[in-house]
């Protein structure tokens, strides 16, 4: 076995990308170097390289190799195909059985060689999300200019060529605190070697780092750092030699609202918010420098200070500037504003967001002062697009007009809900709370999906442009988690949309590990658009099934259902009709009078929200239907009383049905 090891070192690459990259590479390198039996992969990547260590077998194993290639009838061009595909000749294809085949003996590879003859074309086709093309051809594209390649088969330079490069055993360190060549001779070696030259080059070990050093940082000044894992990640791939330092921010700059502030130091400086012991805000700042100064950071805190004074003077001056302006004195602005074409523009959409804000709240028990203020907080929940804190960072939408409507109206709840209309933006992030929040996020949502259905804009694949799928997750987290008793037919009027956000619910569960089959099969045993009392139904099915008593019931259930489908294809179908008088055997009549008593009150209890009685009630059935089963013949040779006997499968079909649909379920 031998180690294979590469690097490819450019310029500075994009954060965002690196990640990726690194999987490219192994993508790449795994399908070059499959007949060498690659295994035991490690990734690396970082501001300026990515780089793969594996362990290969040290040659590909000849032998021989058959290919079966298209039929003897076939045109010239299959054949010719076939040919291209293998690289082989006329010649040295026979025909048996109707076809041609291929038969050939192969030598063994060196593994160096393959790699000199397969891998530059494959790197050649390295796929980034953006790239530039450079060198004096032009022809060659690569993220950022690329500066050097290693790449080594234990130890021995394979001299690849890329682009106008060709690989050698140098590398570089830190730009500014080891600059210059160095050789390298494997993985290890290389690690060890930057890690002298003050560079990382294990991401997992910089990110640790970089965690490490703002914790301390904070920590002796008695601070917290706000959590922020996608910030981390973004300076983890910004720094080679992460120097962690703490700044100040002027006292001044306090009063602003803490997501302008916090924004505009992670957006625009990618600095780390702190927190006090009581949570809140500090007037200090963490940052990852890339070099380790010998005043112990002293100048570039001071700089960084300085830059992040003049951010926060901007930000202040969106803020008072947008004070001075009334927030429903920016409506008549939203008319210039389209936001469809084909849909109209956003004052037209807050219009519609206030009136079903309002429509929601009654729906959901509001009192007038309450259904009012729903109304309102959606007419005014996309003013603050026309402002010009939200023209600066348009991630805070939502946001700013909940600072600005609660200087109108001195902190009643229409501030709140207009700032958390937009939640949730994903799979993490809180729900709006309280009877008006609720109904301005609902309404929100539900408008942006009526709107684009009925345009029939709509998702398709993994297309979504109108992040119509977040928008039906949103409304069915926002239900759920508030517990709200909502008839969601009575807003959406679409079969389609309702079916839409359904599957939305479906996914969810999925993914929380949950039993979306029993959603399912509750679903199909009457349609129901209250999500609350659909899941409430889910739970206790799931429940049921979870039992003993449940799990043989289903068992019955599936028996009872082939016996029919069976007998019903012969003379069917039989129909659940009561079978009534006396009945040949007592196991017969004791489950038609538990089914009678299940159809009824059991049934009923179930769809009033008595899940409990009416699944304990279900589980009774259980030993029933096992009697049943045992004493009783189905089949018997009397017509009546095996026409009987199927009329009492059926009720028991049909009557589970009326809870769930069990054929629906799995496993």
């Amino acid at each position: 076995m031998a180690e294979f090891f590469i690097e490819l070192f450019s310029e500075e690459i994009p954060a965002r990308m690196q990640t990726g990259a690194a999987a490219e590479l192994a993508r790449i390198c795994g399908t070059v170097l499959a007949d060498l039996q690659i295994s035991d992969v490690r990734t690396f990547c970082g501001p300026r390289r990515i780089a793969l260590a594996a362990t290969v077998t040290a040659e590909k194993p000849g032998g021989v190799i058959e290919a079966r290639g298209p039929r003897e009838t076939a045109p010239e061009a299959a054949l010719a195909g076939f040919l291209g595909k293998y690289k082989a000749s006329r010649d040295e294809v026979v025909t048996e059985g109707g076809f041609f085949l291929l038969r050939r003996n192969e030598s063994a590879v060196a593994a160096a060689d393959l790699i000199a003859s397969a891998l530059p074309g494959a790197l050649a086709k390295f796929s980034w999300p953006k790239s530039m093309r450079w060198g004096q051809s032009g022809d060659f594209t690569w993220v950022r200019p690329l500066r050097r390649i290693v790449c080594l088969l234990d130890g021995a330079v394979v001299p690849i060529t890329l682009g106008p490069l060709t690989a050698s055993n140098e590398t570089e360190g830190h730009r500014f605190m080891a600059p210059g060549a160095f050789s390298v001779t494997s993985a290890a070696d290389w690690q060890a070697k930057l890690r002298a030259r003050k560079v990382i080059a294990d991401q997992a070990e910089r990110r640790a780092l970089v965690i490490e050093g703002l914790n301390a940082v904070a920590a002796q000044a008695g601070l917290t750092v706000a959590e922020d894992a996608g910030l981390v990640d973004e300076v983890t791939g910004l720094v080679e030699w992460p120097a962690v330092l703490l700044g100040k921010i002027d006292a001044d700059f306090m009063s602003l609202p803490p997501e302008v502030r916090e924004l505009s130091m992670k957006v625009n400086q990618r600095y780390f918010a702190l927190r006090d012991a009581a949570g809140q805000p500090a007037p200090y700042f963490a940052f990852a420098a890339n070099i380790e100064a010998r005043d112990g950071g002293a100048a570039i805190i001071a700089g960084n200070e300085r830059v992040l004074r003049a951010r926060l003077s901007d930000a202040r001056h969106f803020w008072e500037l947008d004070l001075k302006t009334p927030l429903d004195a920016l409506l008549p602005k939203l008319a210039k504003i389209t936001f469809h074409a084909k849909i109209g523009t956003q004052l037209e959409r807050s219009e519609r967001i206030a009136a079903l804000a309002e429509k929601i709240a009654l729906a959901l028990g509001a009192d007038a002062s309450q259904a009012d203020a729903a109304k309102t907080a959606g007419r005014l929940c996309k003013a603050d697009l026309v402002t010009g804190m939200v023209g600066e960072f348009p991630e805070l939408q939502g946001i700013m007009g909940g600072y600005y409507a609660g200087r109108m109206d001195n902190g009643s709840v229409i501030g709140p809900a207009i700032k958390t209309h937009y939640q949730p933006k994903g799979p993490s992030d809180a729900v709006p709370t309280g009877i008006v929040a609720v109904s301005v996020a609902l309404a929100d949502k539900l408008d942006t999906l009526i709107q684009f259905f009925q345009i029939g804009e709509k998702p398709t694949g993994s297309g979504d442009p109108y992040a119509l799928r977040r928008a039906a997750l949103g409304v069915t987290r926002i239900i759920l988690e508030n517990d709200l008793n909502l008839p969601l037919r009575t807003f959406i009027c679409n079969d389609e949309l309702f079916a839409f956000i359904i599957e939305r619910l479906r996914v969810k569960l999925r993914g929380e590990g949950q039993r979306f089959d029993v959603l399912d099969a509750v679903l199909a045993a009457g349609t129901d658009d209250n999500l609350v009392r659909v899941m409430q139904r889910v739970n206790a099915v799931s429940a049921f099934l979870a039992t003993e008593d449940g799990a043989n019931l289903l068992i019955a259930y599936r028996r009872a259902a082939n016996i029919l489908r069976i007998e019903d294809a012969k003379d069917g179908p039989h129909k659940a009709e009561p079978v009534l008088g006396p009945l040949p055997l007592p196991e017969e009549e004791q489950l038609r009078d538990m089914l009678a008593f299940l159809a009824g009150e059991t049934v009923n209890d179930f769809r009033d929200g008595n899940f409990a009685r009416a699944m304990a009630a279900f589980s009774k059935l259980r030993t029933l239907v096992d009697a049943f089963f045992d004493k009783v013949t189905v089949n018997d040779p009397v017509p009546q009383i095996r026409q009987n006997r199927l009329r009492l499968l059926a009720q028991l079909r049909d009557t589970m049905h009326q809870i769930a649909d069990f054929s629906k379920i799995e496993g």
